[in-house]
């Protein structure tokens, strides 16, 4: 049994269901990637787990705890680090950092310990001691992030962290997140639209579109399914018309088409992509571009979805 569970969890918000039956069996120790474009139903998972938001349907529970009924049990021992964080402008970040750390009942002096020993993930340098209303949005989300590790959580829930954030910072943030769960063996609930954050980090990878889980797996096995290599042809005429043509090529293990760009899944790029070449040229279509790489995330996401992930995102 994992240390976080949910069996046909349903959240909906009047006519709208914005959680519509979703599964989930997280391991101890694990990062877990949820992935998908705004409005998928992501940060409402996170809000019923975290017992922020009430279950309109299904079970779900948090080292054994249940979210509907356990509350009290679940948040003495999760970390949250919401999209929008919860500072108040007018403390200093070493003020707020110590009030945090008292709520969670902490004494004087093991609440000044912790502090202590989360500077370096804040990392703002003399910034800790001046008003949060000064701060960068980068600062916010470090200072947000130590504050929901001052009672060193068993599970830390992190909704899109970087969302917002330089490249700098971004990284900043993700070396950390390694550094908690490889140091510490902290299970991390990461929640992102970014494809290249969850494939950086995550061990498994749920996709979620429409409040649904449509892909589970690690990364490499999510994009094994598409396959092994994609030839991608950018083309002018009739889209379907090169999506037939190129179908029955040996070799050739799925064609998708989007736009004007035909996404042909095969075992052998680099032996593959002549024949392509050659069936697009017979079929009456402008080939304007034709290249070859391995599958990514938004592939999948293309795969399981029908839409790109950066087209669901804007």
């Amino acid at each position: 049994m994992g240390v976080i569970e949910a069996e046909g969890l349903i959240r909906r918000f009047g006519d709208k269901e914005a959680v519509a039956g979703v599964d989930l069996s997280i391991g101890d120790g694990e990062i877990y990637g949820f992935l998908g474009p705004n409005g998928a139903g992501k940060s409402t998972t996170v809000k019923m787990l975290c017992t922020l938001l009430a279950p309109s349907g299904g079970r779900a529970s948090v080292l054994g705890f249940d979210v509907a009924t356990q509350s009290d049990d679940i948040r003495l021992r999760i970390g949250v680090a919401l999209q929008e964080a919860s500072l108040d402008p007018k403390q200093t970040g070493r003020e707020l950092l110590k009030l945090h750390a008292r709520l969670y009942g902490l004494s004087h002096a093991d609440a000044t310990r912790r502090v202590n020993e989360l500077e370096r993930l804040v990392d703002i340098g003399d910034d800790l001691d001046q008003r949060i209303g000064g701060y960068s949005g980068g600062m916010r989300r470090r200072l947000d992030l130590a504050a929901s590790l001052l009672h060193e959580p068993r599970i830390l829930f992190l909704d899109e962290p970087t969302t917002g954030l330089d490249p700098v910072s971004r990284v900043k943030v993700w070396d950390e997140v390694r550094r908690l769960n490889t140091e510490l063996g902290m299970t991390i609930f990461l929640t992102t639209q970014y494809l290249e954050e969850a494939d950086e980090l995550a061990d498994r990878v749920g996709i979620i579109a429409a409040g649904k889980i449509v892909a589970e797996g690690t990364p490499t096995e999510l994009k094994r399914r598409v396959g092994n290599d994609l030839v991608i042809a950018t083309v002018t005429g009739d889209v379907a018309d090169a999506a037939a043509a190129v179908a029955a090529i040996p070799g050739v293990t799925s064609v998708e088409h989007h736009g004007h760009e035909v996404t042909i899944a095969v075992t052998d790029g680099a032996s593959t992509v002549s024949p392509i070449a050659i069936a697009l040229n017979g079929c009456g279509v402008k080939v304007t571009g034709l290249t070859v790489r391995t599958p990514t995330l938004d592939d999948v996401f293309l795969d399981v979805t029908g839409n790109r992930m950066e087209e669901s995102v804007a």
